[in-house]
Formats: C-alpha cells, structure tokens, sequence
C-alpha cells in the first residue's frame, strides 16, 4: 500500500459507513498524547533524539500490526518525504493536524488502511493516537484507542508521574492525555440565530468549540469541532460520557431547529437549499467558502428530504475535495487562487452531475 492510497480519494473508508446520529454528527475522534520517558519533548528534542523516537515508535506498531487488527497493513510516511500539497492533503482530510504538517521537526505518520486510525509522531507531543468513527460513537473510538495505547505500551515506556499522570508537552493535556471531539454539522441552530447562546454554555461545562481543523482554525459550512478542555482530574470514561452527553443535547436543539425551519419557513427553507444546488449545478467560479456554505445548505435539504436524488456522502465528499490542497493534487499542479475557484465550480459541477446520471 503507497501514500497513493491516501491521496486518491476524498473520502476515507470508515466515512462511507453511516453512524448514529450522521445527519448531525459526521464524525467522533479521539486523541491520546503521549511521551516517551528519558527524552526530551520535542520542542526540546534533538534532530538525533526526534529520529530515536520516530524509530522506536515505528518499530514498536511494527510489533504490533501482525497482532492487532487496527494496525495490520499500517503504512509509515515520513513528513519530511512529502511536498507540501501532500501535506495539505492529509490535514484536509483530518490524517494529520496542521502542526505536524506545518512545524514539526522529523514528523511522521502511522496511517491504518481505513484511515480511521493515525499516529503522529514528534507533533507537539512524541505520539498522538488518533482514531475516527462516523457518526456520534466517542466512546467506541475510545476503546480503540485505548487498546492501541495499551498495545504500545508493552513496548514503549511512558512519561507518567503517579499523582499527575501521563505527562505532555502542553499542561491542558496533563493527566489522562485525552481530547474527544466530534464534528457537528449545525445549519439549522445556525440560521435561527441560536448558536451565540448555545456555544458560551459549552464553555462553561468544560467544552470548547472550534473549526473544522480544530483549534486557531475557522468554521466552514456550519460545522463545528466540539472537544473536551479538561484532562486532569476527570477519568477517561467521564471525559468521554461528559462530551456525550453535551452532544446530545446540540443534537436535540438542532432537530428541533430544523422542524421549526420546516413548520414555519418550509417555502424559504426549500427556496434556499434549492437555490444552493442551483448554483453549485452551474457557476463557473466559487471560492471555498461559498462552495462549503452552499454545501452546507444542500446537506440539510438532503437530510430533511427536500432534495432527493443526491447521496449525502457526496456532499462529504466535495466538502473535502474542493478544499485547496485537494484541489490541486486533484489537478496535478499548483493553482492561483482564481484557478482554484475556477477548477472548483467544474469539480463539483461534474460531480453532481455524474450523481445526477447514476440516480
């Protein structure tokens, strides 16, 4: 299996499978940080020392991709061997975050066949294990998670301090190491004008909401990076039950938003979905943003059955291939931001075309 693989197609394996709740939550992940003990963090590291960890790290998922099944097949890419618009590629498709891409000193990835887990490593912290489940399933991305971090550590020894925990780089992420997160999709809360209430009572209950490439990063087509901030002094399972529970919770005033949509403004809710396909169908040019809002708005018309004939995977599928480094690996070559607009509106004009032949 080559890096290939990963860069062909928009959409990854584990996002073709439909979770609970999918119409709302696209995705839930869950991260583990972890350091190896006896060397430096790798803010602090050394080019020798990073290479050291980026060693031991893959000879240890070597050890365990015979055994567990999550890591058979597993492919190890370095950063360093990568062009920027391969990079770019593999944050857009939330492989990598934009640190390990952008910054990190002897950086690699760990990536599973499905794509539903990766590991980084010498981002901010030596590993990061990262797995992805569709729909709202925290707690099943947990268990895998889990089980990787257990399986690892039979082969690496972790920076762990008795009355603290696992101990890492930044000091939000001290203690279990943890950060759950799910992707919401709130157009709905959105155009009611609701979401300046709802996200500073997150806050207040130890979550933070962030945009899709998570933090310092921008909301793009009503969709929204919820994540716990607490890590110390909470357990595994209560972070995970606690970020649940407050899902939940969106997930109800986002349908009740929808059917107030629907029971009060079914003419100008229909107008704007359709009016949304209407200019994806045909422009000729569209920036990202327009292209993710307009995205966004045929979603929500699939979803409440006002458009019918387009799955709602493609609409996953454009939000992730119209983003500019997709665009132009798509292409074979780099693009002005004109091109790029240009190049969108007849991606997504073929697409939906093609879906529109096949249905």
């Amino acid at each position: 299996m080559s890096l290939e693989h990963f860069m062909r197609k928009a959409i990854s394996e584990w996002m073709r499978v439909k979770g609970p709740q999918s119409d709302i939550v696209f995705s839930s992940r869950v991260r583990i940080a972890r350091n190896l003990r006896g060397l430096p963090f790798p803010m602090l590291a050394t080019a020798s020392q990073a290479e050291e960890v980026a060693r031991r790290v893959e000879e240890a998922v070597r050890n365990a991709a015979n055994r567990h099944p999550l890591l058979q097949d597993a492919v190890f890419v370095k950063m360093n061997d990568l062009t920027d618009l391969e990079r770019r590629v593999l944050v857009e498709k939330h492989l990598i975050s934009p640190m390990l891409a952008e910054e990190s000193r002897h950086g690699a990835v760990i990536l599973s066949r499905d794509e539903s887990v990766s590991i980084m490593i010498n981002e901010e912290d030596h590993i990061r294990i990262q797995v992805l489940y569709p729909g709202l399933q925290p707690e099943k991305a947990w268990e895998a998670a889990s089980s990787i971090d257990d399986w690892l550590e039979q082969y690496l020894p972790f920076a762990f301090d008795e009355d603290t925990g696992y101990l890492t780089s930044c000091p939000t992420n001290v203690g279990t190491g943890i950060r759950s997160s799910v992707m919401v999709h709130l157009p709905a809360l959105a155009m009611t004008q609701q979401l300046g209430r709802l996200f500073p009572a997150i806050t207040q209950v130890g979550l933070a909401v962030r945009g899709i490439y998570g933090e310092g990063s921008e909301a793009l087509g009503q969709l929204y990076q919820v994540s716990n901030q607490v890590t110390l002094g909470q357990s595994e399972e209560e972070i995970i039950d606690n970020l649940q529970g407050v899902v939940r919770q969106m997930i109800e005033h986002e349908q009740a938003a929808r059917r107030k949509l629907l029971e009060l403004s079914r003419v100008q809710l229909d107008d704007r979905v359709h009016r949304s396909y209407g200019i994806l169908a045909h422009s000729r040019i569209i920036d990202s943003k327009e292209a993710m809002m307009r995205l966004s708005d045929v979603r929500l018309g699939i979803d409440l059955g006002l458009i019918r004939g387009v799955s709602a995977n493609v609409m996953n599928e454009l939000m992730v291939m119209t983003q500019p480094g997709f665009l132009q690996q798509y292409a074979g070559q780099r693009l002005s931001a004109e091109q790029r607009d240009v190049r969108r509106a007849k991606l997504i004009r073929e697409r939906l075309e093609l879906e529109r032949q096949s249905s």
